[in-house]
């Protein structure tokens, strides 16, 4: 914010960060297909979920006033946390200004009226051998605290393939004249928020509507090593015809989860 922007009262503005990632995997049997839903369900259960809730709640400036949080059968989990805001320091860059929040072995900071969620979706099809884990972050927040400063934090909590973020602000707060502020920071692109390593990592393409401050950025990794998605098996257990099939119906999959659409 301005340091000569002067509010009426509380800002009434409402910032939400929806941030989704994607990981993908083959498992060729019935039985590897349970073996990494299962490992899944271990890795990102809700104790888990619970602790990386915490640690946004942290970077972005808050304390945690009530934690709800449900493993589910067969699988999945979801959390979700009420926060509450503490006073920011408004001349502090770090706090103000574009650019990757810290990363998760860097994590040392602190939302009433905000709250920040979280489900997961594993999932797995019988037929291609494809399976796929879905995660989404849901973080809401009023007043002066951005919940992109925990984009760092997400993005290297989680060996993701694909990431697709949205950023709204919503609702009008005033300033003393009562001039209606409808967004109240300077903005371009989500990915004024990601980290170099980040950006370099993925493919990135924006949909934004600046009119309606609204920010959409999808992300799909450059680097695909066929070993690091096959579950239960190796590349070197497998011919080579088998393996440019499995590459196929890999980056097809992909490329369909990152276009949202099917593709030929």
């Amino acid at each position: 914010m301005s340091d000569n922007l002067r509010l009426h009262g509380f800002n009434n503005l409402t910032s939400s960060l929806s941030f989704n990632i994607y990981d993908i995997c083959y498992a060729k049997t019935e039985e590897q297909r349970g073996a990494y839903i299962d490992y899944i369900d271990e890795l990102y259960n809700a104790e888990r979920l619970t602790q990386i809730l915490k640690d946004v709640t942290n970077i972005i400036g808050a304390h945690v006033l009530n934690i709800s949080r449900q493993d589910y059968e067969p699988h999945g989990a979801s959390v979700t946390i009420l926060i509450a805001e503490h006073e920011l320091d408004e001349t502090d860059p770090e706090q103000t200004e574009p650019g990757p929040g810290p990363l998760p072995e860097t994590v040392v900071a602190h939302l009433d009226k905000s709250h920040v969620t979280v489900h997961s979706y594993p999932e797995s099809h019988p037929d291609n051998g494809i399976s796929t884990f879905r995660l989404d972050i849901d973080v809401s927040t009023c007043g002066h605290i951005s919940p992109l400063k925990a984009l760092n934090y997400l993005i290297h909590s989680f060996d993701s393939d694909i990431v697709t973020m949205d950023y709204r602000v919503r609702g009008f707060t005033r300033d003393v004249d009562g001039k209606k502020l409808f967004i109240d920071h300077d903005i371009t692109s989500i990915q004024d928020y990601l980290a170099e390593d980040t950006k370099h990592s993925y493919q990135m393409i924006d949909v934004n509507v600046y009119q309606e401050n609204m920010f959409h950025t999808k992300m799909l990794l450059k680097n695909f090593e066929l070993d690091n998605y096959l579950f239960g098996t190796t590349q070197k257990d497998i011919s080579f015809e088998e393996a440019r099939d499995i590459e196929s119906r890999l980056r097809k999959e992909m490329l369909e989860i990152f276009y949202s659409r099917n593709l030929d």
